[in-house]
């Protein structure tokens, strides 16, 4: 097990939720890309990351270190998008065999001085491909998933799939041997393109609206010196929200402190004081459909106390324990909208 993933899962353990966030943002894109290339659907494979994750703090106490963190992790993902196919009925959009449209790829910034002709070479070679994988049997495209896109050994991918190694070693051979049959020479591009599955971030230069609320998460009603915002209204779908919450960070009491808006041009960051005299900058980096990736800094006078990077959609917030505030901690609630809309 990775020394620095042990740390982390330590500290979570003795009650120190913050230390979770750097364990999401390191596995956050390729939990996300595991569950994409099993369901083909931004949408859901947004959701069950956040699901995978929930789950995986959930267990933390289980956890005894036997396989390495990841790996575990990536289990508990696959073993969730799995469940996800099934619920949604359509096994052959499920184990991705419904094409990746050219509109998908169109998304992506081509490299810079790029010729139209290469572009359009390029995309016709990722179109291939991702027909090619969608034509294999689920285990095989696992496999391959797993290995040449996640760059898992055998005895990794037979921990997260939870068949034995030599089992591992001869789908690998009968996927690689069919997915030469197709694709001949190009079939070497899988390891160079091994994010191809999932739509890569076009740093257009958009406007982002977006905003951030700022909860005391406690045990107990918090002290009377600790009041909630008063300009703050009733909210339904902040409440309706809490039950995810408490699942989440097992406190009973969520005060809302603050809450901020703002819209701004990708790239541009935004600064607010939140609770505790602390500053919290907000910089949406770039925009996939509706999906907002965010740098984050929460820092109290030159110390930082959180660094990370999220990603908040509409429908879809990103939430972050902070620091330690009064009698519990300060939890930020992160909600985008890529296109302008109702506010929230």
């Amino acid at each position: 097990m990775d020394i620095d993933d042990a740390t982390l899962v330590e500290r979570v353990r003795a009650g120190d939720v913050a230390a979770f966030e750097p364990l999401v943002e390191k596995y956050r894109q390729r939990v996300f890309r595991l569950a994409y290339n099993v369901l083909r659907s931004q949408e859901d494979a947004w959701d069950v990351a956040q699901e995978a994750f929930i789950k995986a703090y959930q267990a933390l106490p289980s956890f005894r270190g036997q396989s390495a963190f990841y790996t575990w992790l990536f289990r508990i993902a696959m073993n969730v998008a799995h469940d996800k196919a099934r619920q949604r009925g359509a096994a052959g959009r499920a184990f991705g065999t419904e094409r990746v449209t050219e509109e998908e790829w169109e998304r992506t910034m081509p490299d810079p001085g790029e010729e139209p002709d290469d572009a359009a070479a390029r995309a016709e070679e990722r179109s291939r491909i991702t027909r090619a994988l969608g034509a294999l049997p689920e285990p095989h495209r696992a496999i391959i998933m797993l290995s040449d896109l996640e760059g898992l050994s055998y005895r990794e991918i037979a921990d997260v799939l939870k068949i034995p190694m030599g089992t591992v070693m001869s789908r690998l051979h009968n996927a690689r041997k069919r997915l030469r049959a197709v694709l001949g020479p190009l079939a070497m591009l899988l390891v160079a393109l091994g994010t191809l599955a999932a739509p890569m971030p076009a740093h257009a230069q958009q406007m982002v609206r977006f905003g951030a609320r700022v909860l005391l998460a406690t045990d107990v009603p918090p002290a009377p010196a600790v009041r909630p915002a008063p300009s703050l209204p009733v909210d339904a779908r902040f409440e309706a929200f809490l039950p995810k919450l408490r699942q989440l960070f097992k406190y009973r009491e969520y005060t809302s402190l603050d809450r901020h808006r703002a819209e701004v041009a990708v790239g541009t960051t935004e600064r607010w004081i939140v609770p505790g005299d602390r500053l919290l900058e907000l910089t949406p980096d770039s925009v996939v459909d509706h999906t907002v990736r965010f740098r984050l800094r929460l820092a109290r006078g030159s110390m930082a106390e959180l660094n990370a990077h999220i990603q908040a959609a509409r429908g879809h917030p990103a939430v972050i324990g902070g620091p330690r505030f009064n009698d519990g901690v300060l939890i930020i609630i992160v909600w985008a909208n890529a296109n302008p809309g109702p506010e929230r």
